[in-house]
């Protein structure tokens, strides 16, 4: 019997957190893991082809509104830096976990740099589910901690003889 994230019920302790397109299956690498890890390098990809065309198709009509070249450098510049740091923030992020408040503050960028954050999801995800590593690595925190106190607890206190 499992939860709702695929969780077995009789698991103690902490729970894993869900991973988007892959639930809890990353703990295990088990429920069509492989499948998933494949089916979402394919979508990133994907989504990374079809922003490409978005992006071209944006530049095309600042040509066909003959805006000049300085403005069409300009844009296409911010287009760069936007996507480089999108690519940074989002790839720092499955590393460590991001702050709320600059992550609110950098709404704006993340969403004009959305190739970046796209690509760096697409490298990711060829090696692991995208947060991986950061939602393994704190799983495992927590499952010491819990067994270090679970091994602490040895019995019923009240019955413990007094000396």
């Amino acid at each position: 019997m499992s939860d709702e994230n695929g969780t077995p019920a009789t698991l103690r302790g902490p729970r894993p957190e869900a991973i988007r397109f892959f639930g809890t299956t990353w703990v295990d690498h088990d429920g069509g893991y492989g499948a998933r890890r494949i089916a979402v390098s394919a979508g990133s990809l994907l989504a990374v082809a079809v922003s490409c065309l978005v992006l071209r198709f944006a530049y095309q009509g600042l040509a066909i509104a003959a805006v000049g070249a300085a403005v069409t450098l300009l844009i296409a510049v911010m287009f760069a830096v936007c996507t480089a740091l999108a690519f940074g923030h989002t790839w720092g992020a499955f590393t460590r976990r991001p702050d709320p408040e600059r992550q609110a503050s950098l709404r704006g960028l993340l969403a004009i740099g959305f190739l970046g954050s796209l690509a760096a999801y697409f490298l990711r995800s060829l090696t692991e589910a995208p947060g991986e590593k950061l939602h393994r690595e704190e799983y495992e925190a927590a499952r010491a901690a819990a067994d270090k106190r679970a091994s602490r607890r040895t019995g019923n206190p009240s019955r413990k003889r007094r000396t």
